[in-house]
Protein backbone atom coordinates (compact mmCIF):
# COMPACT_ATOMS: atom_id res chain seq x y z
CA UNK A 1 0.00 0.00 0.00
CA UNK A 2 2.60 2.55 0.78
CA UNK A 3 4.38 1.46 -2.33
CA UNK A 4 1.36 2.58 -4.41
CA UNK A 5 0.40 5.72 -2.60
CA UNK A 6 4.14 6.76 -3.28
CA UNK A 7 3.98 6.30 -7.09
CA UNK A 8 0.15 7.37 -7.16
CA UNK A 9 1.57 10.88 -4.92
CA UNK A 10 4.67 10.61 -7.82
CA UNK A 11 2.22 10.29 -10.51
CA UNK A 12 -0.03 13.53 -9.37
CA UNK A 13 3.54 15.60 -8.95
CA UNK A 14 4.61 14.74 -11.84
CA UNK A 15 1.99 15.06 -13.89
CA UNK A 16 1.26 19.01 -12.00
CA UNK A 17 4.86 20.13 -12.57
CA UNK A 18 5.38 18.82 -16.40
CA UNK A 19 3.70 21.99 -18.39
CA UNK A 20 1.22 23.63 -15.97
CA UNK A 21 -1.01 20.08 -16.51
CA UNK A 22 -4.96 20.49 -15.40
CA UNK A 23 -7.85 22.45 -16.05
CA UNK A 24 -11.03 22.97 -17.78
CA UNK A 25 -12.97 25.12 -20.80
CA UNK A 26 -15.23 26.76 -18.18
CA UNK A 27 -12.01 28.30 -16.30
CA UNK A 28 -10.21 29.80 -19.21
CA UNK A 29 -13.26 31.19 -20.39
CA UNK A 30 -13.16 33.49 -17.28
CA UNK A 31 -10.04 35.35 -18.90
CA UNK A 32 -9.79 36.28 -22.53
CA UNK A 33 -6.21 37.31 -23.88
CA UNK A 34 -6.65 39.32 -26.83
CA UNK A 35 -3.08 38.02 -27.64
CA UNK A 36 -4.08 34.17 -27.62
CA UNK A 37 -5.50 33.85 -30.82
CA UNK A 38 -2.62 36.79 -32.63
CA UNK A 39 -0.43 34.10 -34.38
CA UNK A 40 2.45 35.18 -36.54
CA UNK A 41 0.79 36.54 -39.74
CA UNK A 42 2.97 34.76 -42.77
CA UNK A 43 1.72 30.61 -42.87
CA UNK A 44 4.98 29.24 -43.94
CA UNK A 45 2.83 25.77 -44.39
CA UNK A 46 4.14 22.37 -43.62
CA UNK A 47 7.45 21.19 -43.13
CA UNK A 48 8.16 17.61 -43.30
CA UNK A 49 10.91 16.95 -41.34
CA UNK A 50 13.26 13.97 -41.29
CA UNK A 51 10.91 10.74 -40.68
CA UNK A 52 8.15 12.71 -42.61
CA UNK A 53 6.10 14.41 -39.98
CA UNK A 54 4.90 17.90 -40.90
CA UNK A 55 5.28 20.90 -38.68
CA UNK A 56 3.33 24.17 -38.50
CA UNK A 57 5.45 26.85 -39.22
CA UNK A 58 4.79 30.62 -39.19
CA UNK A 59 6.72 33.58 -39.18
CA UNK A 60 7.07 37.47 -38.65
CA UNK A 61 9.47 40.50 -39.67
CA UNK A 62 10.91 41.20 -42.39
CA UNK A 63 12.07 38.03 -44.22
CA UNK A 64 15.52 39.51 -44.94
CA UNK A 65 16.03 40.43 -40.83
CA UNK A 66 18.40 38.17 -39.25
CA UNK A 67 16.83 34.77 -38.42
CA UNK A 68 15.41 34.39 -34.32
CA UNK A 69 14.03 30.41 -34.45
CA UNK A 70 11.74 29.97 -30.70
CA UNK A 71 10.82 26.10 -30.03
CA UNK A 72 8.30 25.80 -27.46
CA UNK A 73 8.03 23.88 -24.09
CA UNK A 74 6.49 20.26 -23.46
CA UNK A 75 2.31 19.75 -23.64
CA UNK A 76 2.34 23.74 -25.47
CA UNK A 77 2.40 24.93 -28.78
CA UNK A 78 3.33 28.07 -30.65
CA UNK A 79 1.18 30.36 -29.29
CA UNK A 80 3.32 30.28 -25.45
CA UNK A 81 5.72 32.71 -27.87
CA UNK A 82 2.35 35.21 -28.85
CA UNK A 83 3.36 37.86 -26.14
CA UNK A 84 6.83 37.91 -27.27
CA UNK A 85 7.21 37.69 -31.23
CA UNK A 86 5.77 41.00 -31.55
CA UNK A 87 8.63 42.40 -29.57
CA UNK A 88 10.84 40.99 -31.67
CA UNK A 89 9.55 41.02 -35.08
CA UNK A 90 10.25 44.69 -35.51
CA UNK A 91 14.24 43.59 -35.65
CA UNK A 92 14.14 39.79 -37.07
CA UNK A 93 12.93 37.50 -38.61
CA UNK A 94 10.62 35.55 -36.15
CA UNK A 95 10.11 31.40 -36.91
CA UNK A 96 7.80 29.88 -34.81
CA UNK A 97 6.41 26.00 -35.06
CA UNK A 98 4.58 23.39 -33.07
CA UNK A 99 6.83 20.50 -32.16
CA UNK A 100 5.77 17.16 -33.46
CA UNK A 101 2.23 15.66 -31.73
CA UNK A 102 1.77 19.17 -30.66
CA UNK A 103 -0.54 22.35 -31.76
CA UNK A 104 -0.80 22.15 -35.25
CA UNK A 105 1.94 20.04 -36.22
CA UNK A 106 1.16 16.01 -37.37
CA UNK A 107 1.45 13.32 -34.87
CA UNK A 108 4.97 12.10 -34.91
CA UNK A 109 5.66 9.43 -37.13
CA UNK A 110 6.32 6.22 -36.38
CA UNK A 111 5.09 7.60 -32.53
CA UNK A 112 8.80 8.46 -32.31
CA UNK A 113 8.79 11.53 -29.56
CA UNK A 114 12.29 11.37 -28.63
CA UNK A 115 14.02 14.96 -27.85
CA UNK A 116 16.50 13.76 -31.00
CA UNK A 117 13.82 13.27 -33.12
CA UNK A 118 12.24 16.90 -31.61
CA UNK A 119 16.07 18.37 -32.47
CA UNK A 120 15.79 17.07 -35.66
CA UNK A 121 12.61 18.99 -36.25
CA UNK A 122 14.32 21.99 -35.45
CA UNK A 123 16.97 21.58 -38.19
CA UNK A 124 14.15 21.04 -40.67
CA UNK A 125 12.48 23.90 -39.67
CA UNK A 126 15.69 26.04 -40.09
CA UNK A 127 16.75 24.94 -43.59
CA UNK A 128 13.37 25.28 -44.83
CA UNK A 129 12.31 28.88 -43.09
CA UNK A 130 15.97 30.52 -43.13
CA UNK A 131 17.85 28.04 -45.93
CA UNK A 132 20.44 30.63 -46.82
CA UNK A 133 20.53 33.01 -43.42
CA UNK A 134 21.81 32.41 -40.33
CA UNK A 135 19.79 32.50 -36.89
CA UNK A 136 19.48 32.54 -33.02
CA UNK A 137 17.73 29.74 -31.92
CA UNK A 138 15.66 29.81 -28.62
CA UNK A 139 14.19 27.08 -26.80
CA UNK A 140 12.02 26.86 -23.53
CA UNK A 141 12.13 23.86 -21.23
CA UNK A 142 11.59 20.94 -23.52
CA UNK A 143 12.47 23.18 -26.99
CA UNK A 144 15.95 24.16 -24.76
CA UNK A 145 16.66 20.64 -24.47
CA UNK A 146 15.92 19.81 -28.14
CA UNK A 147 18.47 22.80 -28.77
CA UNK A 148 20.62 20.20 -27.00
CA UNK A 149 19.68 17.25 -28.92
CA UNK A 150 20.85 19.14 -32.13
CA UNK A 151 23.88 20.13 -30.86
CA UNK A 152 24.47 15.91 -30.04
CA UNK A 153 23.79 15.36 -33.39
CA UNK A 154 24.66 18.13 -36.10
CA UNK A 155 27.08 20.01 -33.73
CA UNK A 156 28.57 21.77 -37.44
CA UNK A 157 25.37 23.62 -37.44
CA UNK A 158 26.79 25.95 -34.20
CA UNK A 159 28.74 28.46 -35.60
CA UNK A 160 27.85 27.99 -39.08
CA UNK A 161 24.23 28.34 -39.39
CA UNK A 162 23.22 28.31 -35.96
CA UNK A 163 24.78 32.05 -34.40
CA UNK A 164 23.68 31.88 -30.86
CA UNK A 165 21.40 29.47 -28.19
CA UNK A 166 19.32 30.50 -25.55
CA UNK A 167 18.20 28.43 -23.01
CA UNK A 168 14.90 29.15 -20.90
CA UNK A 169 14.09 27.11 -18.15
CA UNK A 170 15.99 24.49 -19.58
CA UNK A 171 18.13 21.98 -17.56
CA UNK A 172 20.33 19.47 -19.49
CA UNK A 173 18.76 16.51 -17.42
CA UNK A 174 17.00 15.44 -14.45
CA UNK A 175 14.11 18.12 -16.27
CA UNK A 176 11.96 17.25 -13.56
CA UNK A 177 14.09 16.40 -10.76
CA UNK A 178 13.80 20.08 -9.19
CA UNK A 179 10.27 20.44 -8.56
CA UNK A 180 9.70 17.16 -7.44
CA UNK A 181 12.77 16.30 -5.45
CA UNK A 182 13.39 12.15 -5.45
CA UNK A 183 9.99 11.39 -7.40
CA UNK A 184 11.69 11.09 -10.09
CA UNK A 185 13.70 8.31 -8.48
CA UNK A 186 9.82 6.99 -7.40
CA UNK A 187 8.83 6.75 -10.77
CA UNK A 188 11.79 4.71 -12.06
CA UNK A 189 11.76 1.28 -13.22
CA UNK A 190 12.16 -0.33 -9.77
CA UNK A 191 8.52 0.58 -9.71
CA UNK A 192 7.80 -0.04 -13.82
CA UNK A 193 9.44 1.48 -16.72
CA UNK A 194 9.50 4.84 -17.36
CA UNK A 195 6.72 4.32 -19.99
CA UNK A 196 4.20 2.51 -17.19
CA UNK A 197 4.86 5.62 -15.39
CA UNK A 198 4.14 8.12 -17.58
CA UNK A 199 1.10 6.23 -18.43
CA UNK A 200 0.00 6.28 -14.36
CA UNK A 201 0.67 10.09 -15.14
CA UNK A 202 -1.71 10.12 -17.97
CA UNK A 203 -4.60 8.68 -15.99
CA UNK A 204 -3.64 10.98 -12.72
CA UNK A 205 -4.01 13.91 -15.47
CA UNK A 206 -7.17 13.24 -16.54
CA UNK A 207 -8.93 12.04 -13.00
CA UNK A 208 -8.11 15.57 -11.82
CA UNK A 209 -9.48 17.02 -15.18
CA UNK A 210 -12.43 15.80 -13.62
CA UNK A 211 -11.77 18.07 -10.58
CA UNK A 212 -12.48 21.70 -9.25
CA UNK A 213 -11.30 24.26 -11.66
CA UNK A 214 -9.78 26.26 -9.42
CA UNK A 215 -7.98 23.56 -7.85
CA UNK A 216 -6.66 22.98 -11.05
CA UNK A 217 -5.81 26.56 -11.87
CA UNK A 218 -4.03 26.79 -8.42
CA UNK A 219 -1.44 23.84 -8.56
CA UNK A 220 -0.93 25.14 -12.54
CA UNK A 221 0.17 29.02 -10.61
CA UNK A 222 2.27 27.10 -7.90
CA UNK A 223 4.41 24.68 -10.03
CA UNK A 224 4.98 26.72 -13.37
CA UNK A 225 4.35 30.65 -12.19
CA UNK A 226 5.83 33.42 -10.47
CA UNK A 227 3.12 35.05 -7.55
CA UNK A 228 2.51 38.11 -10.05
CA UNK A 229 1.74 35.97 -13.20
CA UNK A 230 -1.85 37.49 -15.19
CA UNK A 231 -4.67 34.96 -14.68
CA UNK A 232 -5.33 34.83 -18.30
CA UNK A 233 -1.41 33.12 -19.16
CA UNK A 234 -2.28 30.80 -16.10
CA UNK A 235 -5.34 30.00 -18.04
CA UNK A 236 -3.29 29.70 -21.75
CA UNK A 237 -1.02 26.86 -20.45
CA UNK A 238 -3.76 24.95 -17.87
CA UNK A 239 -6.13 25.01 -21.33
CA UNK A 240 -2.94 24.42 -23.80
CA UNK A 241 -1.84 20.97 -21.55
CA UNK A 242 -5.16 19.55 -21.15
CA UNK A 243 -5.51 19.50 -24.89
CA UNK A 244 -2.42 18.08 -25.28
CA UNK A 245 -2.22 14.67 -27.39
CA UNK A 246 -2.25 11.35 -25.11
CA UNK A 247 0.96 10.43 -26.93
CA UNK A 248 3.06 13.61 -25.45
CA UNK A 249 2.24 12.62 -21.85
CA UNK A 250 2.92 9.17 -22.27
CA UNK A 251 5.70 8.34 -24.71
CA UNK A 252 6.92 12.12 -24.37
CA UNK A 253 7.20 12.55 -21.12
CA UNK A 254 8.93 9.17 -20.88
CA UNK A 255 11.89 10.28 -23.15
CA UNK A 256 11.77 13.26 -21.20
CA UNK A 257 12.38 11.73 -17.59
CA UNK A 258 15.10 9.91 -19.09
CA UNK A 259 16.97 12.05 -21.96
CA UNK A 260 20.62 13.05 -20.45
CA UNK A 261 22.40 15.91 -22.26
CA UNK A 262 24.99 16.77 -20.25
CA UNK A 263 27.57 15.45 -22.83
CA UNK A 264 26.25 17.75 -25.30
CA UNK A 265 26.59 21.18 -23.66
CA UNK A 266 30.08 20.95 -24.95
CA UNK A 267 28.74 21.35 -28.50
CA UNK A 268 27.00 24.50 -28.26
CA UNK A 269 29.99 26.50 -29.20
CA UNK A 270 28.47 29.56 -30.06
CA UNK A 271 27.51 32.81 -27.72
CA UNK A 272 24.56 30.85 -25.14
CA UNK A 273 21.99 32.93 -23.00
CA UNK A 274 20.67 30.84 -19.75
CA UNK A 275 17.49 32.53 -18.57
CA UNK A 276 16.38 31.73 -15.29
CA UNK A 277 13.15 32.69 -12.93
CA UNK A 278 14.20 33.07 -9.46
CA UNK A 279 10.47 31.28 -8.87
CA UNK A 280 10.57 28.44 -11.44
CA UNK A 281 9.66 25.25 -9.57
CA UNK A 282 10.38 23.36 -12.52
CA UNK A 283 13.89 23.60 -13.77
CA UNK A 284 14.77 25.94 -10.72
CA UNK A 285 17.99 28.85 -10.43
CA UNK A 286 20.20 26.06 -9.79
CA UNK A 287 19.60 23.92 -13.31
CA UNK A 288 19.84 27.00 -14.79
CA UNK A 289 23.45 28.25 -13.15
CA UNK A 290 25.00 24.24 -13.94
CA UNK A 291 23.83 24.81 -17.38
CA UNK A 292 25.37 28.13 -17.90
CA UNK A 293 28.72 26.84 -16.13
CA UNK A 294 28.94 24.10 -18.57
CA UNK A 295 28.22 26.04 -21.67
CA UNK A 296 31.86 26.98 -23.90
CA UNK A 297 30.00 30.47 -23.58
CA UNK A 298 27.31 30.60 -21.55
CA UNK A 299 25.75 33.60 -19.28
CA UNK A 300 22.91 33.45 -17.18
CA UNK A 301 20.29 36.07 -16.44
CA UNK A 302 17.41 35.94 -13.79
CA UNK A 303 14.04 37.15 -13.62
CA UNK A 304 13.62 37.56 -9.91
CA UNK A 305 9.63 37.63 -10.24
CA UNK A 306 8.99 35.17 -13.09
CA UNK A 307 8.69 31.20 -13.35
CA UNK A 308 9.03 28.71 -15.82
CA UNK A 309 6.62 30.79 -18.15
CA UNK A 310 9.49 33.69 -18.26
CA UNK A 311 8.03 34.64 -21.77
CA UNK A 312 4.61 35.00 -20.96
CA UNK A 313 5.12 36.31 -17.51
CA UNK A 314 7.82 38.98 -18.34
CA UNK A 315 7.57 38.94 -22.12
CA UNK A 316 8.93 43.02 -22.60
CA UNK A 317 11.66 42.18 -20.57
CA UNK A 318 12.75 39.44 -22.30
CA UNK A 319 12.82 40.47 -25.69
CA UNK A 320 15.24 43.22 -24.72
CA UNK A 321 17.07 40.52 -23.08
CA UNK A 322 16.73 38.54 -26.23
CA UNK A 323 17.20 41.16 -29.17
CA UNK A 324 20.45 42.63 -26.74
CA UNK A 325 22.23 38.93 -26.89
CA UNK A 326 21.20 38.29 -30.94
CA UNK A 327 22.37 41.40 -32.17
CA UNK A 328 25.28 40.72 -30.32
CA UNK A 329 26.24 37.11 -31.63
CA UNK A 330 25.21 38.30 -35.23
CA UNK A 331 27.80 40.86 -35.05
CA UNK A 332 30.31 39.18 -33.62
CA UNK A 333 30.17 36.58 -36.11
CA UNK A 334 29.90 38.94 -38.61
CA UNK A 335 33.17 40.46 -37.46
CA UNK A 336 34.63 37.35 -37.02
CA UNK A 337 34.08 36.50 -41.05
CA UNK A 338 35.68 39.87 -41.95
CA UNK A 339 38.66 38.98 -40.17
Amino acid sequence: MKTRTAVASAAIATGAVAAGVVGRAVFRRRHAAPWIDVHPPEDLGTVVSFDGTGLAVRAAGDPGAPVILLSHGFSLDASTWGRLWPELAGAFRVVVFDHRSHGRSAPAAHGDLSLRAIGRDLAAVLEAASPDAPAVVVGHSMGAMAILALAEQRPELFGTRILGAAFLGAAPADVLRGAMGSVTDILRPRFGSLSDAARRVERVRRAVLAGPADVSAAVARLTQFGPDAPPEVVDHVVALAERARREVWIDGLANLMQMDLRHAVPRVRVPALVVVGAHDRVTPPAAGVELAGLLPDGRLRAFDDAGHMVMLERPEELAAELETFALAAFADASREGAA
